[in-house]
């Protein structure tokens, strides 16, 4: 047994009305009543039921005790897609699309994620940390510890390092954990074609970033009208060449090939997916590729929503995420669980799933985030909520009441 009253750096949340602890065998969550967990220097060491966990760990000797009496308490949220570094504000945008315009006609147009280059291409270093700061301080408020940030509005060796570099400079002043994707083939820029720039990608871009050693991943926005099949491989497998684990952009416009690629690359994650058929479906899940779907854009879009069922028929683990940019003005991971279940017909238990432990499987994270299991860092968002289903069902207010992050206090 651990001597918890001489070690340093315990934690105990108890009395917790409801506590999701991870995955279950199905599709949903193992959720415990009457519940508490404890941690020592920012690692879960036991949950269970209240009693048994402070017969241990008892109140007294804590260094932090939160009463959940009442509560909800659940592994910290992970957010494994968004593109928060930006400058600039596209809220024109909005109103155009309203107006009947299109995503794809507004970019051929030199709106979309060109209009955001030219902001970031403006902007100083550290107005951008400072920019992400400020949305980190957004997310943590509500709920999300671990967070993915893409580059992709430089479009330019100089600028995507810049990002990259702010990108670092705001994660490491942060509590959420900030986990650097680099982007440089998010669109093509003005006066190149999509052909020469792939090769500037590979070929300047890749090498400059792998020297810089700041981004995990490389992504590629593999789309009708941005980078091909044949094109979006080239760039995920000069990444991988240079250490850095593919993702991709695939099948949200129209399906070119981009869950074959996902597969073929070994993607850690497929992502929107709200035109992939059975065969690509089948194609991710033979590869182990983690399918993260973004109800927030088809939201914003006005667009049919992707089709969750259908992955977690196939026997897909389903991650969920924000999709956080100028685009889709998207922070809150209790939102995205909300219209995952009201847009996508998940169960609130399968739409905690996504934002937790799936979303870690698509960051390639195995030490247990998005989990509260024993060995398992201390992450854990305490809700005003008696429920979990309320996570889903509540959607008119941040019902976050207290966020630790390694078994620390981060916001309350």
């Amino acid at each position: 047994m651990t001597d918890a009253g001489s070690a340093a750096g315990l934690t105990v949340v108890h009395d917790a009305a409801e506590l999701v602890v991870g995955p279950d065998e199905g599709t949903g969550v193992v959720v415990l009543e009457d519940a508490a967990f404890a941690a020592l220097d920012g690692e879960v060491v036991a949950v269970g039921p209240t009693d048994e966990v402070l017969a241990d760990y008892p109140v007294e000797d804590a260094e932090t005790a939160i009463d959940a009496t009442g509560k909800t308490v659940l592994p910290g949220f992970v957010d494994p897609h968004t593109h928060a570094l930006f400058a600039g504000d596209r809220s024109d945008e909005f109103v155009a699309k309203l107006q009947g315009a299109t995503y794809e006609e507004i970019l051929a147009d030199g709106g979309g994620i060109l209009h955001t280059v030219d902001a970031v291409r403006e902007a100083s270093d550290d107005e951008l940390a400072a920019n992400l700061t400020d949305h980190l301080d957004a997310m943590l408020a509500h709920g999300t510890t671990t967070v993915e940030v893409k580059t992709g509005y430089g479009l330019d060796t100089e600028t995507e390092l810049r990002m990259l570099s702010a990108i670092d400079a705001a994660g490491s002043d942060h509590p959420v954990d900030v986990i650097p994707t680099f982007m440089g083939a998010h669109a093509v820029p003005r006066g190149a074609d999509a052909e020469e720039y792939t090769e500037s990608v590979v070929s300047d871009q890749l090498p400059a970033v792998a020297a810089q050693g700041t981004a995990e991943f490389c992504d590629v926005f593999c789309e009708r009208g941005v980078f091909t099949a044949e094109q979006s491989r080239r760039i995920l497998e000069a990444g991988r060449d240079h250490g850095l684990t593919p993702k991709i952009h695939a099948d949200e416009f129209a399906a070119i090939g981009g869950t074959d690629v996902a597969a073929a690359v070994g993607a850690a994650s497929a992502d929107h997916l709200l035109h992939t058929d059975d065969e690509g479906r089948d194609a991710l899940v033979d590869a182990g590729v983690t399918p993260v779907l973004l109800p927030g854009t088809a939201f914003g879009l006005g667009a049919d929503y992707a089709d969750a069922g259908a992955f977690l028929d196939a026997g897909h683990e389903v991650a969920l995420a924000t999709d956080f940019n100028p685009n889709c003005f998207a922070r809150s991971m209790s939102f995205v669980a909300t219209l995952a279940s009201v847009g996508m017909r998940m169960t609130p238990h399968e739409a905690i799933r996504g934002i937790t432990s799936a979303a870690a499987g698509a960051l390639d994270r195995d030490d247990g985030t998005g989990t509260l299991r024993a060995g398992a860092p201390a992450d854990a968002v305490v809700l005003d909520i008696p429920t979990a289903s309320h996570l889903s069902y509540r959607f008119d207010t941040n019902p976050v009441s207290t966020v630790l992050k390694s078994g620390v206090v981060a916001r309350e």
